[in-house]
């Protein structure tokens, strides 16, 4: 290990000051990318401290060298080859232009084992966002491949260039994903000459993870759309499987009391075909004290249904003007600011503002505040009428340019009191009418929410009736009001279905 790599002269095991049974080797992640002017990260702190031996980091970005560290004993010669995570986009760019070398001994080549560790995307998010195996040399052995999350330890052969890979993945479940279920292992392994042999060790100390889906039109038998009370009998429904895979769990656990306790449970629920959502929150009350994501328990999803481009303003699918692919991990506010962003001008909002219209979206979809929305157009269009008529303004051509006050107070201290204020009117109303619905945030103090790349937000009962009105045809403000509840009527189904944050 030359210097320049690393701020530790030697390999630790080398150092008479220090007695290590078994030196570690390791390359730097995507999560502790090296950053500043001196390039430095997390592990060059254990690296100088003599207590891992950090390789893998190239300081150039025009042209990558990547030098092995020669190990041998005995007969068996290995070659062990690293580079520390780089940005998925400018380490293809630099493959393809030839700017990435591996050196290899200058003696007995064919005799050497070239072992290689890679911290990068392995599966195709993008068209540069990866890096191919086939960029690799074809003189490696085995490839390593870290970053991706799913368990594959066994390795597989890449018939092109005639190396193995092999996939550990992560040592916990860090998402509600299907990737994620798979059982989690780590590998020992053997090299003799040019031979190997990767033995696989199951963790026990993992929390159990167990993931399912469920359409609800495959149990006709069961319910319908229109059976009486089918919400009701959907609820029951899934009760039942989350209690089948909890029962599953429990018998896997048995024998094994390193394994935590409480599992991780997800339930993927496809509701397409007209049935309703229930309310997840009183879902998981049920399962406070089994599970241990009680506000991630139930995923609804949708398959959507493809539609025909209306010219319409009123019945164009709106959900078309944003990419699937961008709606995972977004919050309702950031759906709402880009719906806007790749929205027509002539549905552009004129009165409201991005920033309420979203807070009153997530306070619908995750509070079940049935007159947030409503609410907030009301609150926000009297406001403006009585700006009109302050300022005396009586024609068309004055309306226009005095709604443009709106862009003025955009995320000010003036709109977020607009804000607040409809809010607090939405919920007095709710009381008044005697309706105390379960707020979605009441197991936070139960249990903290895992990171999901579907998301945790609860899904409380779907209402009717609220904030759907008929296109007015009158005044420009009134008018205005009526387009936003018709527009946000569809669109708010479309977040129910689509944003999980």
């Amino acid at each position: 290990m030359s210097s320049e790599n690393t701020l530790f002269p030697w390999v630790n095991y080398q150092d008479e000051n220090l007695n290590i049974s078994i030196p570690v080797f390791s390359i730097h992640g995507n999560h502790d990318d090296p950053t500043g002017a001196e390039g430095l990260c997390a592990l060059d702190l254990l690296s100088a401290s003599g207590l891992v031996n950090h390789f893998g980091h190239s300081h150039s970005v025009e042209r990558i060298e990547i030098s092995p560290i020669l190990l041998q004993k005995g007969s068996t010669k290995l070659a062990l080859y690293g580079l520390g995570s780089i940005p998925d986009e400018r380490l293809y760019r630099m493959f393809v232009n030839n700017q990435v070398t591996m050196l290899r001994p200058k003696e007995d080549q064919d005799k050497w084992f070239n072992l290689f560790t890679i911290h990068q995307n392995r599966s195709k998010h993008g068209p540069t966002n990866y890096i191919p195996e086939q960029f690799l040399d074809d003189f490696l052995d085995l490839v390593v491949w870290g970053h991706e999350h799913e368990c594959l330890i066994a390795p597989t052969r890449n018939e092109q260039q005639l190396f193995y890979v092999t996939q550990p993945g992560s040592s916990v479940a860090t998402s509600l994903s299907p990737g994620e279920a798979t059982k989690k292992h780590i590998g020992l392994l053997r090299v003799k000459g040019r031979k190997m042999n990767l033995h696989k060790i199951p963790l026990k100390t993992v929390r159990q993870f167990f993931i399912q889906d469920v359409v609800l039109g495959d149990y006709q038998d069961l319910f319908t759309p229109d059976t009486p009370h089918a919400t009701k009998k959907v609820e029951e429904f899934c009760y039942a499987k989350v209690t089948e895979m909890l029962e599953e769990a429990e018998r896997e656990r048995l024998g094994c009391p390193l394994t935590p306790e409480k599992p991780l449970i997800r339930l993927r629920v496809d509701y397409s075909g007209g049935f309703e959502t229930f309310n997840t929150s009183r879902f998981s009350q049920r399962f406070v004290d089994r599970v241990a994501n009680p506000k991630d328990i139930i995923h609804f999803l949708r398959r959507r249904e493809q539609k025909e481009d209306i010219k319409d303003e009123v019945n164009v699918d709106y959900g078309k003007l944003i990419k699937t692919a961008a709606v995972e991990g977004l919050r309702v506010e950031d759906l709402v600011k880009q719906y806007f962003e790749a929205a027509e001008q002539k549905v552009q909002l004129s009165l409201l503002t991005e920033q309420g219209m979203g807070k009153a979206i997530q306070e619908f979809v995750d509070k079940d505040e049935k007159d947030a929305i409503e609410e907030l157009i009301t609150y926000q269009l009297e406001k403006t009428q009585r700006h009109l008529q302050a300022r005396g303004v009586t024609t068309e051509q004055d309306i226009d340019a005095e709604v443009l006050f709106r862009d003025s107070k955009k995320n000010t201290t003036e709109e977020e009191n607009e804000i607040r204020e409809a809010m607090n009117r939405a919920r007095a109303h709710r009381l008044e009418r005697g309706d105390n619905a379960l707020d979605a945030d009441i197991l936070d103090e139960l249990a903290e929410p895992m990171d999901s790349d579907e998301g945790s937000v609860p899904f409380p009962a779907p209402t009717r009736g609220r904030g759907r009105g008929s296109r007015g045809r009158g005044g420009r403000g009134r008018g205005r009001g009526e387009d936003c509840k018709l527009m946000f009527s569809k669109f708010i189904e479309e977040c129910r279905c689509d944003t999980r944050q």
